[in-house]
């Protein structure tokens, strides 16, 4: 099979003809139809991931056809379209079975620590646990761009921080996992304000249903000004980039008994912070949530609203390029990116 192949980290991505994956006993080998390309394959490829060992195949956001399957695979077929969460669970520990598989002891991550979707094909082990059938309507394009995004957005609003009609959330970067938390937050009934350096991400963000946008350049007060704008304070504040000024702009940006949630993954400097515990946590009662994913059987509800047309992923999705494309696309990430999610469209090879 083609996929594109790393050797060394930040350097280049080629394309090559690589063996195809065997298939787990309990598992599925899917053929890839599309492969979002997330800051999370950005963090892999600059080496800021101890999970990647070269040499190395990325991508985690995938969508596809079950091409086989295992003889302990009974959910699936040949021909099924799937997709699946990035965080592979092992299905049989406590935590799976209370239906918490991100934070499985033995948990397997699709593009880091086996390799992932930027090829045509890509293994997933325990199908029947991880594994999750797309609706008829959801085209390939679109369910990729739902990745782990989408996914990571739902969880943290409805699970992590129980976000309701009304309440104020207000997102701290509109890159994939901002503008997700945007279309999930307007068809919750939620009043968001979406904040970021970027014009046209800001500008996405207001075209997706954000109520309010907030451009922080230059801003000396971020949480004093999203608090004059939500008057009072955001009832919930997500920092989907991970650095230590969002994060803290984040919890100066709630109202009393607030809920922060982080979904930007931190890395180096970033991933050890001050907090301000007398004055913010303990003082306004703050709460504070950490996410990361979304279990197959969490996919449900999710897919639920997607067919009844209350969301929909392909918004978010901007451009699409060939499998050829994606060291191209990381490596904009450098300095920043387009608004909205790119696509590996497999068809364009």
């Amino acid at each position: 099979m083609k996929a594109a192949y790393l050797e060394e980290f930040d350097g280049p991505i080629t394309v090559r003809t690589v063996p195809d994956p065997d298939c787990p006993v309990d598992g599925a080998v899917v053929a890839v139809r599309a492969c979002g390309v997330c800051r999370s394959d950005h963090h892999g490829w600059k080496g800021h991931n101890p999970n990647v060992v070269l040499p190395h195949v990325m991508g985690h956001e995938f969508a596809g056809e079950v091409i086989a399957t295992g003889p302990e695979c009974h959910g699936f077929k040949p021909g099924d379209r799937v997709t699946a969460p990035f965080v592979l669970g092992c299905g049989h520990c406590r935590d799976c079975q209370t239906g918490n598989p991100t934070i499985c002891d033995s948990q397997q991550v699709i593009g880091f620590t086996f390799w992932g979707a930027y090829a045509e094909q890509v293994a997933i082990s325990n199908a029947d646990f991880n594994l999750v059938h797309l609706p008829e309507d959801l085209d390939f394009i679109a369910a990729a761009g739902m990745g782990c995004r989408v996914t990571t957005s739902w969880r943290a609003l409805t699970d992590r921080a129980g976000l309701e009609p009304g309440e104020w959330l207000v997102i701290h970067g509109s890159g994939g996992i901002g503008l997700s938390a945007v279309i999930i937050a307007a068809a919750l009934g939620a009043r968001i304000l979406a904040v970021d350096i970027s014009d046209d991400a800001l500008a996405m963000a207001k075209e997706l249903g954000a109520n309010a946008v907030l451009n922080v350049t230059g801003l000396n007060d971020v949480g004093a000004a999203v608090r004059d704008l939500t008057g009072g304070g955001a009832h919930v504040s997500i920092d989907a980039l991970g650095t230590q000024v969002t994060f803290e702009n984040s919890l100066r940006s709630l109202r009393k008994l607030g809920r922060h949630v982080q979904i930007g993954m931190p890395v180096g400097r970033h991933a050890t912070v001050e907090l301000p515990l007398l004055e913010l946590i303990y003082s306004r009662q703050l709460t504070i949530h950490g996410t990361r994913g979304l279990s197959a059987a969490g996919f449900a509800p999710l897919l639920d609203m997607v067919s009844a047309g209350r969301l929909d992923p392909g918004r978010l999705v901007t451009r699409t390029i060939p499998l050829s494309g994606a060291g191209a696309a990381l490596a904009e990430m450098d300095t920043g990116q387009p608004a909205g999610v790119t696509v590996i469209d497999m068809s364009l090879n």
